[in-house]
């Protein structure tokens, strides 16, 4: 293959990688292990390229070859959950904060990563940023590889069981099997609901505003307001949740009171609005990294906010300014 003839194929390549990587990522649960699963999905699909015959399109051949690596990796039997996939809930008042190690956790992903940048279509665009929500691929973690492959191309990515067939070298009866005992399963674990993100939705905006302006001024009352009376808040890697707003306003107000003073610039993780958190420097120069959260927002209130502590892994990984300066402004890269 000549230069010209390479870059081509590098351009062809490239243009499926954002959609693979949201595939592996709801197979694997992690992006980084899901950003790993591409690359070498292109890296096989670059050395056999010579030999692809085109009896299917490109992007079905990668997919096939994505799932593949997913399959391998995931024979270990591992699967990543949220602290409530784990453990019950703890009270405020004897809650203890007890970390389990890598790769227990389920891991946020940005939508730059694993959405489409320019969709056309709306509806399509709020069902795909469902189908990231943590809760959703906290559930898919549930079922064995095979399902949770057929499961996401059918009922995901909307793929024919003839193609998902093809692509598992299987039959359809064997696919729409997998796909009944997947539904099943996941049908015995509700996924909470939760709104996706609506940048144009005022309602949302003025709800994340009041959220920001309660948790900054460490309002506890007008933070109460703003919690479903069944909110959770989770702190992976810490295995602790916590149910029930009261419960999030009492650890907020008891060992979570290091918060106090925090200031949040806005982000998006898994189809959902998320926040950067910083936590005030000792002597007020500034404010650094202490955690992602994710929120989960449900009929114009906060259901749920997972907090994310590994800043280390996070900030970058969602291109978060390393501090912010005494005014709030963002320093560093």
């Amino acid at each position: 293959m000549g230069e010209a003839g390479a870059t081509v194929a590098d351009a062809c390549l490239e243009e499926y990688r954002r959609e693979l990587t949201g595939y592996c990522y709801r197979m694997l649960g992690s992006p980084f292990e899901a950003e790993d699963a591409v690359q070498d999905t292109m890296v096989r699909a670059w050395r056999a390229l010579g030999s692809f015959e085109g009896r299917s399109s490109l992007r079905s051949w990668l997919y096939r070859i994505a799932t593949n690596v997913c399959l391998d990796a995931l024979d270990a039997g591992h699967r990543r959950a949220l602290p409530m996939d784990l453990t019950a809930p703890q009270p405020a008042a004897s809650a203890v904060l007890k970390a389990r190690a890598e790769p227990t956790w389920l891991e946020p992903v940005p939508d730059a990563r694993v959405l489409p940048a320019n969709p056309a279509d709306p509806a399509e665009t709020a069902a795909l940023r469902d189908s990231v929500r943590l809760a959703f691929v906290a559930a898919l973690q549930r079922l064995p590889a095979k399902q949770r492959a057929v499961l996401i191309l059918r009922d995901v990515l909307a793929w024919r069981a003839r193609e998902v067939a093809e692509l598992l070298d299987t039959t359809v009866a064997g696919v729409n099997s997998a796909l009944q005992r997947a539904r099943a399963t996941l049908a015995a674990h509700p996924v909470r609901p939760a709104d996706p993100l609506a940048p144009l939705d005022p309602g949302q905006r003025a709800l994340l505003d009041r959220y920001v302006a309660a948790f900054e001024g460490y309002d506890m009352e007008a933070l109460t307001a703003l919690l479903h009376e069944d909110a959770v808040m989770s702190m992976p890697p810490y295995d602790l949740w916590l149910a029930g707003r009261e419960n999030v306003t009492g650890w907020m107000l008891g060992t979570g009171a290091v918060c106090r003073g925090s200031r949040l610039v806005p982000t998006v993780a898994n189809g959902a609005p998320a926040f950067a958190q910083y936590h005030p420097e000792p002597d007020g120069s500034g404010y650094t990294p202490w955690a992602v959260q994710v929120m989960d927002l449900d009929a114009g209130r906060v259901r749920g906010v997972h907090c994310f502590l590994d800043t280390a892994r996070w900030f970058p990984l969602f291109e978060l300014p390393a501090r912010l300066d005494a005014e709030g402004r963002g320093v560093g890269d």
